[in-house]
């Protein structure tokens, strides 16, 4: 095992969004999924929950000591990403009183195929408004849309709506992030990030299984934002897997208490 890979093993550890969106998942998994961040290696950044998990959530980090240490989050608008505004911003809106500290919402891209743009600026600027000091990071759904110029173009309008953070995918769908998508997301990020007043980050999730993947990501955005840039604060990857993989690199194998799929 190489050096190189190892100290990528550690800083995609630190930068994890530990996920557990299952239709099956229960007050039971969810805790389970939490005591999972507790590593010998650190811990993940947060753990991404679905909204009737986050009180769950917010409880179990609680008891394990690591309230203020690892968020929570959620998502909305998910993961259909409808284009229904007022559903979306209520739903956030709610997510976030009940404790989430972070919504993770899906951009209305079906929308945007279709030639409309509005709906998905507004649906983001609501949302964005309806978080408050919560984070939101809008999940453009990359692998659907395709086309470069839609990808990026969809990244343009969820800037423009006050995004915190450009995230590829659900991880619901066939095709999920790619290097390539990843790319025009970070590159619009560099472009239009020093014009905007809040510092903007990049979420590549679906399909982020090992630490081999893992690595092609974080040196991609090394190439493009620097290497100073790549913290919690400005990037993430969304998995279930990859926390597992990560602690076998780290000849850490079975440390995790188990959890969701």
């Amino acid at each position: 095992m190489t050096d190189d890979i190892q100290r990528a093993a550690r800083q995609a550890l630190a930068l994890l969004d530990l996920t557990s969106l299952n239709d099956n998942d229960t007050d039971a998994a969810i805790e389970s999924l939490c005591r999972r961040v507790k590593t010998p290696a650190g811990t993940p950044a947060a753990v991404c929950v679905y909204p009737a998990f986050v009180t769950t959530a917010r409880r179990t980090l609680k008891a394990l000591d690591l309230e203020g240490k690892v968020k929570v989050a959620t998502v909305t608008n998910f993961p259909h990403g409808g284009d229904d505004i007022m559903a979306a911003a209520r739903a956030t809106r709610e997510a976030v009183a009940s404790g989430a500290e972070e919504v993770d919402v899906v951009f209305p891209w079906r929308a945007l195929i279709a030639g409309d743009e509005e709906s998905g600026r507004e649906l983001v600027a609501c949302c964005h408004q309806a978080c408050g000091n919560a984070t939101l990071k809008v999940i453009l759904e990359t692998g659907e849309l395709k086309d470069p110029a839609l990808i990026r173009r969809a990244a343009e309008l969820a800037l423009e709506g006050g995004a915190d953070f450009l995230k590829t995918s659900t991880g619901k769908v066939a095709v999920d992030t790619t290097l390539e998508a990843a790319e025009i997301l970070l590159t619009v990020i560099r472009e239009r990030g020093p014009g905007l007043e809040r510092p903007i980050g990049f979420k590549a999730a679906g399909g982020v299984r090992t630490t081999e993947e893992a690595q092609a990501y974080l040196q991609l955005a090394e190439r493009i934002m620097g290497a100073g840039w790549i913290t919690p604060e400005h990037f993430r990857f969304g998995s279930s897997d990859l926390l597992d993989d990560l602690l076998i690199t780290l000849g850490m194998a079975g440390a995790p208490a188990g959890g969701a799929a």
